[in-house]
């Protein structure tokens, strides 16, 4: 997942959980509350402020190592963060979903997985590049011929 942080100044801080060591993450399990990393996924990908928060404080503290959870705040959250899903959980997605689909001979199931894969991609264009990649740009183009 990529946690993105807008500034005061609109610089973007981008920060990845793939980029967390294991110690950072128990750490940020930790902070809020001994929850375990699987949850704090599943709370990422429903824009969970305090998920996210103890995300992008796991790295202030790789540059601030006293800084405490307590005192990392976020004012404006809801403006100034946001979660994504990035390129390889989009592949995993569509690719768990493939097999289901093709042992039904059926596209049905991708359409409607697509529209909530691009909500929560990080990079929406990763969406359309995957389904390329799997074989399945026919409903890319078919999306794109019915916006037209």
């Amino acid at each position: 997942m990529i946690i993105e942080y807008v500034h005061d100044d609109d610089t973007v801080e981008r920060v990845s959980t793939g980029d967390l060591s294991a110690i950072e993450a128990a750490t940020v399990e930790e902070a809020i509350g001994n929850v375990p990393w699987r949850v704090i996924e599943d709370r990422l990908r429903v824009g969970d402020p305090t998920s996210m928060r103890a995300v992008l404080w796991a790295f202030r503290r790789r540059t601030e190592p006293e800084l405490k959870f307590a005192d990392f705040d976020v004012p404006g959250w809801r403006h100034r963060l946001r979660a994504g899903i990035e390129r390889a959980e989009i592949d995993e997605a569509l690719t768990n979903i493939m097999a289901e689909a093709l042992a039904k001979s059926e596209d049905s199931t991708i359409d409607r997985l697509t529209p909530h894969l691009r909500k929560l991609a990080d990079n929406r264009d990763d969406v359309d590049a995957a389904l390329e990649d799997l074989g399945k740009g026919h409903l890319v183009r078919r999306r794109q011929a019915s916006a037209d």
